[in-house]
């Protein structure tokens, strides 16, 4: 019996000099070792440098690769929105950050271990996991304060909500894909929590992971810009969210002075814009 079809999204931001390697090596390791049918699909965002130029050089040798463009920014979380949208196409969807960071096994076993879970993450945090390269003492302690930040705020007890791996099955994304509008990096919140209050299963299991150089996140304004947006989307599950509707334009405009992708409302999400490759 062949293995679910399964489409692996990979969000990009200028990634020129990292993604080739990736994208070649979960290719070929998922065309010797799935059996069932894998698409992978990049959502580029708002890229300024080559990163679509090596993508289509990738995919004239790996066919299961193609790119869908949008050539302004939209953040990582609206790229990846976006690349949700395609969820009817395979069983499972599952996502994996540009860098490599997550080998092609470990994600591989995120598919494995799916089982009777609507959603598998991938875990750094948790006991058995394998840090090849850890990140630094600043970045760690970002993380753990952020962690401690949404476990306050949520109570969803999972130990690291930011590990950029997870797979989903197709109709837990439909369920509750227009309730998510977190464009920035605080996306993966907004997904396991809408997930969660839709009653859908997730499970975390330990990963393997290496970090890698050459990050984007510039922990300042970037965390400072996750927190709002942790803050919005538990106002938005909370009673009060309907009397702050007059506040939406200084919400974008506290968007646009951190220099951060906005919230998408529901009019921005049916809009598209992407160009596909």
């Amino acid at each position: 019996m062949p293995d679910p079809s399964l489409l692996i999204l990979i969000p990009a931001y200028n990634e020129e000099r990292r993604i080739e390697p990736m994208l070649r090596g979960y290719a070929d390791f998922f065309g010797k070792n799935y059996a069932g049918k894998f698409q992978i699909v990049v959502v580029l965002n708002g890229c300024t440098d080559n990163t679509l130029e090596v993508v289509q050089n990738v995919a004239a040798a790996f066919p299961v690769i193609r790119a869908v463009e949008f050539r302004e920014p939209i953040g990582k979380g609206g790229a990846l929105i976006e690349g949700l949208k395609l969820s009817a196409h395979a069983d499972l969807i599952g996502y994996v950050d540009a860098d490599g960071a997550t080998p092609p096994r470990a994600f591989l076993e995120l598919v494995q271990k799916i089982g009777t879970a609507d959603c598998i993450i991938a875990s750094r945090w948790l006991p058995g996991a394998v840090i090849h390269q850890s990140q630094k003492s600043h970045r760690q302690f970002a993380s753990r304060m952020f962690h401690a930040i949404v476990q306050f705020f949520f109570r969803m007890n999972i130990h690291d909500t930011q590990c950029g791996a997870k797979v989903m099955k197709t109709a837990a994304v439909e369920a509750i894909h227009d309730r998510l509008t977190t464009a920035d990096m605080a996306f993966d919140i907004n997904l396991l929590y809408s997930l969660q209050h839709a009653g859908f299963k997730i499970v975390e299991v330990p990963t393997e992971w290496t970090d890698i150089a050459g990050s984007k996140v510039m922990l300042g304004r970037s965390s400072l810009t996750m927190f709002l947006s942790v803050l919005r989307v538990r106002l938005i599950y909370s009673r009060f969210y309907k009397w702050l509707r007059p506040l939406r334009p200084l919400e974008g405009w506290v968007y646009a002075k951190l220099r951060a992708p906005r919230p998408l409302s529901a009019s921005r999400k049916k809009d598209g814009g992407a160009s596909e490759q």
